[in-house]
């Protein structure tokens, strides 16, 4: 569909059956009117996933846009590589600015849920990409959750479950630094929390989710690792084949996300820009 609103006429197409859409015509690097904003935020909480096409926006622009949906949130405490704190750059470049075989955030997570807010949303822009593969995958969990036998939503109803990135790195065979682990405390969440705007449930958990609060840690893993794997079946995810000048802006809320790794990250560069927009405690 094509709107016009005071002068910024854009288009919103769906991306895929599952969830996403594409929007162009806008230039972010541009205030939108209040109308703009509203329409977008609206295609926001519908679609989960908003593809900006054609942007080219430096840190201070990505930021001034971020701001006009929300407070931005901060990176963790060892964040490096982008001239402004609030500003994260995800890139698989070495000190020595070359490709280092290594791609980040390649496993199912939710920005920040070891947070006591939680990401609302995080905004990637694609600066540097291979030309082919890297995509970026989400797996929605508003469908996966409705997809539950009732007799199992209703238990994990009254699930909590903690968060916590020291473990989460322990996990994946990182050890995170003391000023990472002061800066990031365990925290619990709800394992089903509501999206105000609609009322929708949604699976909150992914890499940063540990344990289920009050039970032993190893059944809370094992049943958290069960409910991923239900939740990132095909019929859940999309998959986002980058394009040069894409900006992401997706709801942290009810996504999981990853970065493929079908790519030679030792041979062709991967770097984008990221802000995020902090939410509210779930529940």
């Amino acid at each position: 569909m094509t709107l016009t609103l005071e002068r910024q006429a854009f288009t919103v197409e769906p991306l895929s059956p599952v969830l996403g859409a594409s929007i162009v015509g806008l230039d972010l690097r541009e205030p939108l009117s209040e109308n703009t904003k509203h329409v977008v935020y609206a295609a926001f909480i519908r679609y989960h996933v908003l593809c900006f096409r054609d942007q080219h926006l430096n840190e201070e622009q990505q930021i001034a846009f971020t701001q006009q949906f929300g407070t931005l949130e901060r990176h963790i405490a060892s964040n490096r590589g982008a001239l402004n704190p609030l500003v994260h750059i995800v890139s698989n470049l070495g000190a020595d600015g070359k490709p280092s075989g290594k791609v980040a955030s390649t496993a199912w997570h939710s920005d920040k849920s070891f947070r006591p807010q939680p990401s609302l949303a995080t905004i990637l822009h694609a600066l540097v990409m291979p030309p082919d593969g890297g995509e970026t995958c989400f797996a929605n969990m508003i469908a996966a959750y409705e997809a539950l036998p009732e007799a199992e939503k209703a238990e994990l109803d009254a699930v909590r479950v903690v968060h916590s990135w020291e473990i989460s790195q322990a996990r994946a065979g990182n050890k995170a630094p003391p000023e990472e682990i002061a800066d990031a405390p365990p925290m619990s969440h709800p394992l089903v929390r509501t999206i105000p705007e609609t009322g929708r449930k949604a699976l909150f958990m992914g890499e940063r989710a540990v344990f289920f609060e009050g039970q032993p840690e190893e059944v809370g893993r094992a049943r958290l690792e069960k409910l991923t794997a239900h939740a990132v079946q095909e019929r859940f995810v999309y998959r986002h084949k980058w394009t040069l000048g894409d900006l992401l802006m997706w709801d942290n809320r009810c996504l999981l996300h990853r970065a493929n790794t079908n790519f030679d990250a030792a041979r062709f560069p991967r770097v984008l820009q990221r802000t995020c927009l902090r939410g509210a405690a779930p529940a």
